[in-house]
């Protein structure tokens, strides 16, 4: 078996910059990393040309990119997306739904067994993420409210009964019967988070001691302080804050988290508790103007304008366009982090997130060989998945 080389590239760990350095990579997987050089005969050589070498970037929320979106109901739609974040430096995405009807999201678990089959050429799939529709009609941002409601254990055990691919289940927490709901997810192995919601600290301290440990895209469609009869309550971003075992995700986009909010969180939290994700439509890696948040069928349009999706009377977002390079590429020039820890968040903390960890997020000897190299303005120049070139610029 053919072994292959990446070298003359800046090595990014996790926790530090190796300086130049190499990897070598064997079946798909890493075999040796290692600062300086190293020559080995009948290796295929990539050299990075002094760029950076890192871990491929892993988008936990994504609805989609390229103008394609996981709720069209096609596979295109699903290779469509993927090969545009890979264009990106994304490696590995978790297509996330809507709400929706649940005859389409049916389909939506079989549209996803066929994509992941034929996706060769685009970022792999790493599981379903369900975003609703247990949510909070207050906090609902572009959420279509006609499918708004509370958990049902006859409903979600169904949903869940269907298909094995889900992830994780974004929910509001204090709805009836959102406690229960999240310890079966648990005991399923689905990941609950916290979303579109109007809990206060107390619920989601209960929230987290039923199995609610991440909060999905933080700072969106949730509760700060509040006042209830005159006594102030802690809301959901200061319970985010204050519970050392929450981790978060942010759309480090620069609008959706502007940059006094991504130094405060990155001061807070660390780069340990943050995922960078980009909770992209269909606009992402598109020129702006007009186009559809959710599906071509019942999807409604939106203005992309100012690096963001708005509704059309521009009151709210409407969703992100962001990709995993501008991400990472904001958190670095805008929010002043170092760049270790900006590919961190893209990278190792989202695969301890999704408890992938052991094969995922990290250039270490026996992991996955999904790699990405940009050069210093995080520009992508190549995206390696299990040791297969994907793209290169």
């Amino acid at each position: 078996m053919q072994k292959t080389i990446i070298k003359n590239g800046q090595i990014i760990t996790p926790y530090r910059n190796l300086g130049l350095g190499y990897v070598v990579i064997e079946g798909g997987k890493i075999l040796e990393v290692g600062a300086g050089e190293i020559e080995l005969s009948n290796a295929k050589v990539i050299d990075a040309q002094g760029a950076y070498i890192a871990p491929g970037f892993i988008d936990l929320h994504t609805h989609g990119a390229g103008n394609a979106d996981f709720m069209d109901g096609t596979v295109e739609a699903y290779l469509q997306a993927a090969r545009t974040h890979a264009m990106h430096g994304t490696t590995l995405l978790y297509p996330t739904t809507l709400t929706s009807t649940n005859d389409l999201l049916f389909n939506t678990f079989d549209i996803y067994k066929q994509a992941k089959e034929k996706n060769t050429d685009g970022a792999a799939f790493g599981g379903i993420h369900l975003e609703g529709p247990y949510f909070a009609y207050e906090q609902r941002g572009a959420q279509d409210p006609r499918f708004l409601r509370n958990p049902d254990p006859k409903e979600y055990l169904e949903i869940l009964d269907r298909s094995d691919d889900i992830a994780r289940w974004s929910i509001a927490p204090e709805l009836p019967g959102a406690l229960a709901f999240g310890r079966e997810l648990v005991k399923r192995g689905i990941q609950p988070a916290i979303a579109h919601t109007n809990a206060i600290y107390e619920e989601v301290l209960d929230a987290f001691e039923n199995g609610f440990r991440h909060i999905t895209h933080f700072y969106s469609c949730m509760t700060g302080i509040t006042r209830r009869n005159a006594f102030r309550y802690a809301g959901v971003i200061e319970s985010g804050y204050l519970i050392d075992g929450m981790t978060v995700e942010i759309i480090a986009d620069g609008v959706h988290v502007p940059e006094s909010l991504l130094k405060l969180i990155y001061k807070i939290k660390g780069p340990e508790n943050i995922a960078l994700v980009t909770d992209s439509m269909r606009a992402a890696g598109m020129p702006e103007g007009r186009s559809i948040l959710g599906g071509l069928k019942d999807g409604q349009e939106v203005l992309v304008e100012d690096g963001v999706a708005k509704l059309l009377d521009r009151t709210a977002f409407a969703g992100s366009v962001a990709t995993a390079d501008r991400l990472v590429r904001t958190m670095h020039q805008v929010g002043e982090v170092p760049l270790v820890d900006c590919v961190r968040m893209m990278t190792a903390t989202p695969a301890r997130i999704a408890g992938i960890d052991n094969r995922k997020g990290s250039l270490l000897p026996g992991k996955d060989a999904d790699i990405v190299i940009f050069d210093e303005n995080i520009n992508i120049k190549t995206t390696i998945i299990e040791g297969n070139v994907i793209y290169k610029n």
